[in-house]
């Protein structure tokens, strides 16, 4: 019996290092397959809506690639100026927008970027990072954290957060088994680890995986851009079609936008 539970040991650890040595492996290649930010996404900082009447909202964006738009081929592709320019229409009122987001930023970088968006004392505030704490191994609960703690910052200031909490990244092409199960697994877990912390700290989370994911597994193509990981402009536009119903909910429940003003076009 010992002999046999032994070699049951045996065999397991075995699988289990292999299966690490495999998945270390396929880390090693998407780092080579994803092209290192050469060029920064488009400067999306500025006035939105300038034709509308009235004293300008001031929206600001925190997080990392995906907040900053990175893939994006023009300003007016990216996911804040998306996002102002609907704010605008529906409240009927400019929007100025400052993005502190930045490519490569973790959730351990939020702080830094809540002291800057904090400076320009904004009426709102929307977040979107994780993706880089999932893929780089960062303890998720620490990433959670992190993020419930920029958004009690900015709530203390009197504004609403909205933040887009990590998708489920098993929709990233470049990803095969077992990297791809993992990386599910890591960001499912952190996105209802920051779904807690954003909504004990006063926040309004937004489940990307529920809203955006299906859109990415069914049209991979179109949704993301040339090196598979950022969204493309399409990518970008359908994910300010999902996130805006339940942020201009919020806003008008909350009193930033009057609850008569007119719906978004889409």
């Amino acid at each position: 019996m010992t002999v046999f539970l032994s070699a049951v040991f045996g065999a397991v650890v075995a699988a289990l290092v292999g299966t690490v040595v495999v998945i270390v492996g396929q880390a090693r290649t998407v780092q080579r397959i994803v092209p290192v930010a050469m060029q920064p996404p488009p400067r999306a900082e500025g006035l939105i809506g300038a034709r509308f009447p009235g004293p300008p909202l001031t929206m600001t964006v925190l997080g990392d690639s995906f907040a900053a738009g990175y893939g994006a081929g023009r300003r007016r592709e990216t996911l804040g100026v998306l996002l102002g320019t609907a704010l605008a229409r529906s409240a009927g009122r400019p929007v100025r927008l400052h993005q502190p987001a930045f490519v490569g930023a973790m959730s351990s970088d939020l702080s830094h970027q809540v002291r800057a968006a904090l400076l320009h004392e904004p009426d709102l505030a929307v977040i979107f990072v994780g993706g880089n704490d999932v893929t780089r191994f960062a303890p998720l609960r620490a990433a959670a954290r992190q993020l419930g703690a920029a958004v009690g910052k900015l709530r203390a200031a009197g504004c609403p957060v909205f933040v887009g909490t990590c998708p489920d990244l098993r929709v990233l092409p470049p990803l095969r088994p077992p990297l791809r199960w993992l990386a599910s697994l890591r960001s499912r877990l952190l996105a209802a680890a920051q779904t807690a912390e954003v909504r004990a700290a006063g926040g309004h989370p937004i489940a990307l995986a529920a809203l955006l994911n299906p859109y990415f597994e069914a049209d991979p193509v179109r949704m993301f851009g040339d090196d598979r990981f950022h969204p493309s402009s399409e990518g970008y536009a359908r994910t300010a079609a999902v996130f805006l119903p339940p942020l201009l909910a919020a806003l008008r429940a909350e009193g930033v936008i009057p609850r008569g003003c007119p719906a978004v076009r889409r």
